[in-house]
């Protein structure tokens, strides 16, 4: 028994050896080819200006809505068009320096969050992963409690959803977890080396910290207008999406530029390299904010969203069973965004970075290339953008948490919910600009592992080891499903023909 476990163990290396060494030679020169300085272009060009239009738009409308009860209550006269809806200035909500700190405490406990984190991954990686994965069903769980104690139902519900659904997701996924540490711990190890990339995570927490001093100020204006309950919160919609979408361009921009760093040291064998071009983190920047932007503007709106549904789809799958009508719709729900992760997927942006490609096409090649390469099998097994997002959703709840208090003890109305939701946006954009260093990480050792897999060897070999073995156990179980699933397919034919019509 030992020894054909032995010889099994031994078959699969050399497979997974021969595969990688295959895919090296299909890379063409290794290391020349992917080192080619390629010239840029711009790329996606309207939504580049999409973007910039929205921003500029977005910003004066916030000066406005936040001056508007700035030391004087309705200084534009703005309550004679809500006059119908709100009846009299009686229902006024205050001033927008009363709720402006709130959003500041949100935005200062968030920058701390993100700064505190990377941090401590670089301390304890392992233990600060499995401490948020554990830890975030109980604090939705607690919020939930919170909520129904404070009346506030509707949050109440949703967080205790909220938390239903992670515990069955992490139960779901619990045998992946020790592949995905080993892969978030690698990550790590390559972001702490270089130390450039953490100070451009932290130089875009502040840009984005500046920009949230101006968005704040006009969702404190609208918290604090005339207008009634229904109407502010759509404002507050509005504005929430507007700064997902600004919160999601930064936190791209700051992908492309990781991705783009942890590439070449990779293809030159180490940060200190004589083969490493001249201030490489600069020319990463400056593609990154100018020929690039406009492809990471537009690969923010959907990329984030339909990851997303992609987890959940995958997860509902797999717990099914065999109830085949459900099954079949849910199916279809899967090839449908399998399809679009062909064209919107996070691995973009490292082609984006490399190669200078347009959005779409970059998300097509780096998927055509996983499935031409079998690595895809990987990428669906690895949970790691779904663990840091839940390190992003735990560090938007204890800021959401942090302004919801301080609310909740001045005012005990509608005005909790609105403060505690969007400051919890607010500190999620700020953990999340912190988390996509160490996400670049790990998209650009998938896509390097892929292009040529001696680049990982040669970075660190017992890793390389580790990935090949299970790549070549992922492929040994795709192909045992699917030969069982034949299997069946050809019994039931064979069952429908031997009954008589």
């Amino acid at each position: 028994m030992n020894d054909s476990h032995s010889s099994s163990s031994d078959s699969a290396s050399m497979a997974a050896n021969d595969q990688n060494v295959g895919r090296s030679r299909r890379s063409g020169s290794g290391d020349q080819t992917l080192a080619t300085d390629i010239p840029r272009h711009w790329h996606d060009i309207f939504w580049l200006g999409v973007f910039l239009f929205h921003l500029m738009g977005l910003a004066l409308a916030l000066a406005v809505l936040g001056l508007n009860r700035f030391k004087k209550s309705d200084r534009f006269n703005f309550d004679r068009y809500t006059s119908n809806t709100t009846g009299t200035v009686e229902n006024s909500h205050g001033l927008t320096e009363d709720y402006w700190p709130m959003y500041g405490l949100g935005g200062g406990v968030g920058t701390l969050l993100g700064w505190a984190w990377l941090l401590l991954l670089g301390w304890q990686a392992n233990h600060m992963m499995k401490f948020s994965v554990h830890i975030l069903t109980t604090y939705l769980a607690v919020v939930s409690v919170l909520c129904f104690w404070s009346e506030q139902i509707f949050w109440g519900v949703t967080f205790a959803i909220g938390a239903a659904l992670q515990f069955l997701y992490v139960i779901s996924v619990i045998d992946r977890l020790p592949f995905t540490m080993l892969v978030l711990r690698k990550a790590v190890k390559m972001v702490w080396s270089l130390p450039e990339v953490m100070r451009v995570s932290y130089a875009f927490m502040l840009v984005m910290l500046l920009w949230m001093g101006l968005w704040s100020f006009g969702a404190a204006g609208v918290v604090a207008s005339n207008i009634d309950l229904s109407g502010r919160w759509w404002l507050l919609v509005v504005l929430s999406l507007s700064l997902f979408w600004t919160g999601a361009v930064l936190c791209n921009t700051v992908h492309v530029i990781v991705s783009g760093m942890v590439f070449l040291v990779l293809i030159h064998g180490g940060r200190e390299a004589a083969s490493m071009p001249p201030n490489p983190l600069m020319k990463s920047l400056r593609y990154s904010v100018t020929k690039s932007f406009g492809s990471i503007c537009y690969g923010s709106l959907f990329t984030a969203a339909i990851r997303t549904l992609r987890w959940e789809i995958r997860g509902l799958r797999s717990k099914i069973g065999k109830n085949e009508c459900l099954l079949c719709c849910v199916d279809f729900l899967f090839h449908l965004v399998e399809t679009l992760v062909r064209f919107f997927n996070k691995y973009a942006y490292v082609q984006i970075a490399v190669h200078g490609k347009s959005f779409n096409r970059s998300a097509r090649d780096a998927w055509e290339l996983f499935q031409s390469t079998g690595v895809e099998a990987l990428v669906a097994y690895d949970c790691s953008g779904a663990v840091l997002l839940m390190v992003t959703i735990l560090g938007g709840l204890i800021t959401g948490t942090c302004s919801g208090v301080w609310t909740h003890i001045k005012w005990n109305d509608d005005r909790v919910s609105m403060v505690g939701s969007t400051a919890m946006l607010m500190g999620m954009v700020l953990v999340g600009l912190a988390m996509v260093a160490v996400e670049s990480a790990v998209t650009s050792i998938y896509i390097c592992y892929a292009e040529d897999p001696l680049l990982i060897h040669r970075w660190d070999a017992e890793f390389f080891n580790q990935l090949s073995e299970a790549l070549h156990q992922r492929l040994q179980h795709r192909s045992a499903r699917a030969r069982e699933v034949l299997t069946h397919n050809r019994f039931n034919v064979g069952i429908q023909g031997t009954v008589p019509v």
